[in-house]
Formats: structure tokens, sequence, C-alpha cells
């Protein structure tokens, strides 16, 4: 696998090394995060285990071991890869999920816990508690993160590296453009309702409509235009970005849907939306070589 580009030279960091923080999540937590018990439990899908190797596991990464939950098919592999990056709820029980149907479609999943060194959102209930430790996670950090997932994978989980993909959603959303910019070996993205434009910060200081030129990989959009946080004309402004940029991505709007529609575990989610997404996130796979 070719080393991937290091932050600083994406303009993803400033020129100094992100902070060596102590873990403060050692294990994944159980169920659903506290903040989101299902409203509507007969709408929870549940994807069962049985037939996978399916389980927390922990990533050497820079401070420690980052907790991550890998679903994979059974049997000697390889095995195409997706990462898979969390909501802004953390790992918990729709994130695995995504994992078990991503790899009873033959791929290695994994999801890792990148809030693991600033704190545990999955016991937290108040939305403002659970942003005052998001905006504590440097994209500098999540992007380290995430390659050294791809390492461990490929050395762990007979999982291919050349066939990497990515997906997110909601604060992933936004991370899978990020990193589709960041690490060449990417071959696909799927972004659900990640964000696009913002303010520049020390933890944040490019968004995604800043990165279009370095896109190694096409990214599939999936927005909807009843989000009310993500405006409809950021989706058009990047769309008229990659267009402009010549590069071969895909944004999708469907009408009257609301941020967070694939959260089956919520009053936003929408079927035919979330269902017509899975689909073409398959597809997008597939046809890009993962």
């Amino acid at each position: 696998m070719k080393p991937a580009v290091h932050p600083e030279d994406l303009g993803l960091m400033p020129k100094t090394e992100f902070s060596r923080r102590e873990f403060v999540t050692a294990s994944l937590a159980t169920g659903f995060a506290l903040a989101v018990l299902p409203d509507a439990q007969a709408e929870v899908i549940s994807t069962p285990a049985d037939g996978l190797v399916a389980g927390e596991v922990q990533i050497p990464v820079l401070g420690g071991d980052m907790p991550a939950y890998r679903a994979m098919p059974q049997g000697p592999g390889p095995f195409p890869m997706v990462l898979v990056v969390q909501e802004i709820f953390g790992v918990h029980e729709h994130m695995r999920d995504v994992c078990r149907r991503l790899a009873r479609a033959g791929y290695v999943a994994v999801a890792p816990e990148l809030y693991a060194r600033q704190g545990d959102v999955s016991k937290l209930s108040d939305i403002n508690a659970i942003r005052a430790v998001v905006n504590q996670v440097p994209d500098a950090q999540v992007m380290d993160d995430l390659t050294k997932t791809v390492a461990w994978a490929a050395e762990h989980s007979a999982a291919d590296a050349e066939r990497l993909a990515i997906t997110g959603f909601c604060w992933g959303g936004r991370i899978t453009w990020l990193y589709s910019a960041h690490n060449p070996d990417v071959k696909a993205g799927v972004a659900w309702y990640g964000r696009l434009v913002g303010e520049p910060s020390v933890m944040t200081p490019k968004h995604p409509i800043d990165m279009v030129a370095q896109l190694h990989a096409p990214v599939l959009g999936l927005y909807g235009s009843a989000d009310q946080g993500i405006p409809n004309d950021t989706v058009e402004k990047m769309r008229a970005a990659l267009k402009a940029a010549g590069k071969p991505g895909e944004i999708i709007l469907y009408p009257d849907a609301p941020h967070a529609f694939h959260a089956d575990y919520r009053p936003s989610y929408r079927k035919e939306p979330a269902e017509d997404g899975w689909k073409r996130l398959l597809a997008w796979f597939k046809q890009h070589g993962v």
C-alpha cells in the first residue's frame, strides 16, 4: 500500500504534531447511545452476526489502543475493505449494524471510535455536551487514526487495502470527503449528509468544499433537501465545485428527506431514500473496483 499523504500537506493540520492525549474510551458501549435511544423500535433494522466474524477490536494508534467494531465474512479472504465513520453519537449500535450489513455484502467493515481520546459520548444525553467533546477532535488525528485502521485491517482482518472504500454519516459524512482527499489509496467514498462548508478552526482547518481539487477518489454524496443543518445551497455549491474541478463525484439530493434519513432508529428515518441510498452505495463501490 502506498504511503498516505501527511495531513499537513493538505492543510488539515498546522505544522505541528497533534496532541498525544491519553484514551478516555477503552472499549465500546453496548446498545444505542444514551442521546438517541430509539423512539420507534419497530423501524430499527437489526442485522444478525450469524456467519460473520464480528465484534470489538483494539487498533494501535498514537497514544494507545483505539476501540473499534469490526465485521467481516468468514473465510480466508482477502476481502475489500470499508471504513465506516461514525455519526456524532459515536460507534453505537446503528454504526455496528451498518458494519454487519457491509460484511454480509462481502466487505471487511471497521468503525473506529474516533473520539476515544476526547470522551465517551455514548453516555451523554445532552447534545451540547456531545458537541463539546466532538469539537475537541482534530481532523489531523482522525486522518491518522483512519490510516492506522486500514493498516491494522490489512494485517489482522484479511482486508485487501488495495480495494479500500469509506462511508460516513453526519459527522462522518464530512470526514468521508476529507479522507478521500487525504489517502490516495481510497477507491471510492459515500458521504451521507456530511457538512460541506464551514469556518476554519484549529481543529477543522479545511472543509470538504476546500478539498475538492485534492480528491483522489470519486465520492457519492447522499443528502436531503429538508436537512435543516445542511442548506441546499451548500449542496449545490459542492456539486458545482466537483464539476469545475473535473472530479467524478456525484451528489443525490432526496426531496423532502431530513438530516439522518438513514438512521432507522430515529424519527428522522425515511425508508425510501435510505434504501435507495444503500443500493447506490453498493453499486458505487462495485463501479469503482471495491
